[in-house]
């Protein structure tokens, strides 16, 4: 049975109006078209740009990378890799790779995709101050380069484990013949970053700011014509229009329907959709600021002692917090470790909920109530501290209440700032805050801790914006890489973490999806939930 849109606003009106402009019959055209409901807009989806899961997922399916991921996730090793740019891949020696691209690839203005675009790309993402986070994930790749327009050697300056997965996962090329021509500090506001030309499965259709992305099949792609002709992105910041949207027919697919747990039954009454319940790379956390949001040069004045981290963690009973939000389908967990990462039980449970044994922590760093407030000081201090919580989030904002009135109890004030997406990004790039709740993407492999929770990460936009640095860390990572036995290496790493408390570290969930039964053949990865789109099917 086929289910169509209700147009119930201005906004889907005008999405309606979108979908149907190419063809006359808008029913026929609904029924070719996958809606999206997400709460962050795709406003830059350029690879090296990138900043936010929105615009991760619509960069996804408009630019495919040398190769992906097999289903079983695995990083080390050469092979378990699924071919996209490159058809294929050899190893020359034990620090140079091969890839030799598909000669059929095309972007999407009809040039090849050459080696050339690799070799660009690799050095955008190379230099900090054009690949941002991006960097210390391809730190260990010495040099890329172009052998006649197919074919790219890489070198790596050791030996290690993970080469392959290096070269092939954090860089989605980008067509050098057109940004060449643009200086990098014109990339963002230029046409292409508002009109992008990729060479994944689907091409850019157009964007209505604030309301949606359209993308359009690439019926003749060299790696097969996707069978859903259209996909849209409907945005909505409130977690329920998202909700609604998907009831009402507005939407077809939800990801994160749980928080709140009362969503499931919402969901579940409607025999239309389907749930489908997918381990994610995702870890949620409290990050405290070590640094002062006044002076990046300085210690934080109360997160920069360790004693008052260890504090704050022992004193907010997140397995409470986690339970009344996610229910069985998350865990507390020991550190920036999701539940897809092996190391995640190494190093045994977290930190336990022990208000008695943080109340001791705040003494011993000079913190008491002087003045019979209630509120704890120290040399006319009071231990207050704003915590930032995205607008998008309703959970966040859910958790940050319940974390206010625990540590209330231990004398810390807390006093919440609920912000915009933009304006939350700013400020935590900036370093303008003393807490907040984030929530990350992992890479697949513990080695993605380096990404930002590490010394080199420090200062890198959108990365370690708590500037939270340890030596002993990085050398342990470092020596994780090359080893042969790297168990006992990370469970030192995670150990180290959770002695530092650089966050405290409240959630790694599962993910509940809902999709319209009319979608067949739905397969969702773990790291890029719909990059696969391409790959399903529409009942008819």
């Amino acid at each position: 049975m086929l289910r169509l849109t209700r147009v119930a606003s201005g906004a889907a009106m005008l999405l309606g109006t979108a979908l149907c402009h190419a063809v006359p019959d808008a029913a026929a055209q609904r029924a070719e078209t996958l809606v999206i409901a997400t709460g962050q807009e795709a406003a830059l989806p350029i690879p090296t740009l990138i900043s936010g899961s929105g615009n991760q997922d619509v960069a996804d399916l408009l630019f495919l990378r040398l190769a992906s991921l097999g289903p079983d996730l695995r990083t080390a090793g050469d092979l378990g890799f699924t071919p996209e740019l490159a058809s294929s891949w050899h190893r020359r020696d034990s620090v140079t790779l091969v890839f030799d691209l598909n000669p059929r690839a095309r972007w999407h203005d009809g040039h090849p995709v050459t080696a050339r675009d690799v070799v660009y790309t690799f050095g955008r993402a190379r230099d900090p101050k054009t690949g941002g986070k991006l960097a210390p994930t391809v730190r260990h790749i010495a040099s890329v380069a172009a052998v006649g327009d197919g074919r790219v050697v890489v070198t790596f300056d050791r030996a290690y484990n993970e080469q392959v997965y290096d070269a092939v996962f954090h860089v989605q090329p980008l067509p050098s013949h057109i940004l060449t021509a643009i200086p990098d500090s014109l990339l963002a506001t230029s046409g292409f970053a508002s009109q992008p030309i990729g060479n994944g499965p689907y091409r850019w259709g157009r964007r209505v700011a604030g309301q949606f992305v359209e993308l359009h099949a690439v019926t003749d792609h060299f790696l097969g014509p996707p069978r859903i002709r259209r996909v849209v992105f409907r945005v909505a910041e409130s977690p329920d229009a998202r909700l609604n949207m998907l009831l009402t027919g507005e939407a077809d697919a939800l990801y994160g329907i749980v928080p709140p747990l009362a969503n499931l039954g919402r969901v579940a009454a409607n025999a239309q959709l389907r749930l489908i319940t997918v381990p994610i790379n995702t870890v949620g956390y409290l990050l405290f600021n070590q640094r002062s949001p006044d002076n990046r040069g300085r210690p934080h004045p109360i997160l920069g002692d360790v004693r008052v981290r260890r504090a704050l963690v022992h004193g907010i009973d997140r397995r409470a917090i986690t339970r009344s939000l996610f229910g069985d389908y998350a865990e507390v967990p020991v550190g920036p470790v999701p539940q897809l990462s092996w190391i995640r039980s190494l190093a045994g449970p977290p930190p336990p909920y022990d208000p008695a044994q943080a109340r001791v922590l705040l003494k011993e760093a000079g913190w008491r109530d002087t003045d019979g407030d209630g509120i704890l000081d120290r040399g006319g201090r009071p231990l207050a501290l704003t915590l930032n919580i995205p607008a998008t989030s309703a959970p966040r904002r859910q958790m940050g209440l319940q974390m206010q009135a625990q540590l209330r109890q231990l004398g810390v004030r807390v006093e919440m700032a609920v912000l915009s997406i933009p304006v939350f990004v700013e400020r935590r790039n900036a370093g303008q805050f003393d807490m907040e709740i984030a929530a990350a993407r992992m890479d697949p492999t513990p080695s993605g801790i380096r990404n930002s929770w590490s010394c080199a990460s420090v200062g890198v936009p959108n990365a370690n914006v708590g500037g939270y640095c340890s030596p002993r860390i990085d050398s342990l990572m470092g020596l994780a890489l090359s080893s042969p036995e790297p168990a006992p290496l990370w469970k030192a790493v995670l150990e180290q973490i959770r002695a530092d408390a650089p966050a405290a570290f409240l959630y790694a969930p599962m993910t509940i999806i809902a999709i319209d039964r009319r979608f067949r053949e739905v397969a969702i990865p773990p790291l890029s939930t719909w990059s696969t789109v391409a790959q399903w099917s529409i009942a008819r």
